[in-house]
């Protein structure tokens, strides 16, 4: 289990190698075909900023040989904001006075029906809270048993679960698993979540190994920017990323850095700001570090942002999202987990890309292609 690897990993050291790299590290790491987590420190950090156009140059290389001038793209539908948890950051959080929304199967049919009205849209990813009384296994099933009708590439960020759970939605038409570890530093992340399943560490960082065991096609990670300092987390999520695709090789992975955005339950200040610089610099760096990763930019980053970086090694990205449970239909007034930034239509989202000569690709797999993996 990867919480094994991590123990022989040190936070503060870590921390002072990254900010100890020196320009021929850099140039070293630029240099090479094949980098290591030691090269991906060296990007990342201060020392590489004055190379910043060198590694867009390889970024997109890297990307357009690996995906050509695609775009995949996706929406996120949220099923409920009912939660157990105390995640200080979240407009989810259990003591927020809020009103709690659970999507029934006849108004999941109706938010997919008008999702399918915004666009072509076949990637669907659903998200909830994290409540297993309410929302637990049995009624992402059902979810993905209505949502498979519609969609061809289901996709779930809910609360980690055991390999056979993992296994049993595989079989009800799961495709992949996204799963934000918030921060690797083990030290500090009871801060942040105190209280509920995610208060429990080992529990969600060994939660993609177990999705690795249940063969979930594809498996997505990321960490909050905004908690803990980001260069050495996203290096922690780099080492995780190079130990998953060592053990569970038929996998495909991607990687996501979210932003803190405003949440409704308010009153707390992000530790960290990275500025957009840093997070192009940071997506060059993934991009150079792992040239088949997906590498997916969310609605919190801004519509200027998002069309800067299409052509320079994002991969994937969602449009006309609703961050509400029950967004697109049902409760299009309910409290939503965090604003937006990028408020286009999926149509003005996929013209832009035309636009930037990126061609947008609504549909990328179907399950009749595990045929020929067998």
């Amino acid at each position: 289990m990867f919480s094994e690897e991590l123990e022989k990993i040190s936070w503060k050291e870590t921390t002072e190698k990254i900010f100890a790299k020196k320009d021929s590290d850099v140039r070293r790491a630029l240099a090479k075909e094949n980098c290591d987590v030691e090269d991906f420190m060296a990007l990342i950090s201060p020392a590489a900023q004055p190379y910043l156009e060198q590694m867009a140059f390889l970024s997109r290389k890297y990307t357009q040989e690996r995906f050509g001038k695609t775009m995949s793209m996706f929406i996120p539908l949220y099923l409920t904001n009912s939660c157990t948890n105390s995640c200080v950051y979240c407009g989810f959080h259990i003591s927020n006075p809020m009103a709690r929304t659970i999507l029934t199967p006849e108004q999941m049919e109706d938010e997919f029906k008008a999702i399918k009205k915004l666009g072509p849209f076949e990637n669907l990813l659903m998200v909830t809270g994290e409540n297993p009384v309410k929302a637990g296994v049995p009624y992402l099933a059902k979810a993905l048993d209505i949502a498979k009708k519609y969609f061809a590439n289901l996709k779930i960020e809910v609360m980690p679960l055991k390999a056979e759970e993992y296994a049993e939605l595989v079989t009800h038409g799961l495709n992949g698993v996204i799963c934000f570890q918030e921060t690797y530093n083990r030290e500090r992340y009871k801060i942040y979540h105190p209280r509920g399943m995610k208060s429990n560490f080992e529990w969600r960082v060994n939660g993609f190994d177990r999705m690795g065991m249940a063969g979930v096609h594809s498996i997505g990670m990321g960490v909050l920017i905004g908690l803990e300092e980001w260069h050495t987390d996203v290096t922690m999520m780099a080492y995780h990323l190079r130990y998953l695709r060592k053990k569970y090789w038929r996998t495909k992975y991607s990687v996501n850095f979210p932003r803190m955005r405003p949440a409704e339950n308010g009153g707390f200040t992000p530790n960290v700001i990275m500025s957009d610089k840093e997070l192009a610099q940071l997506t060059f760096a993934m991009r150079i570090f792992d040239h088949d990763v997906d590498i997916s930019y969310s609605t919190r980053e801004t519509p200027e942002f998002r069309d800067n970086m299409a052509t320079l090694g994002v991969t994937t990205m969602s449009a006309e999202s609703k961050t509400e449970p029950g967004g697109y239909y049902t409760y299009p007034q309910a409290l939503e987990q965090f604003h937006v930034s990028d408020e286009r239509t999926a149509l003005q989202v996929t013209s832009k890309l035309k636009e930037l000569g990126i061609e947008p690709v609504w549909k990328d797999w179907d399950s009749s292609f595990d045929c020929y993996l067998k």
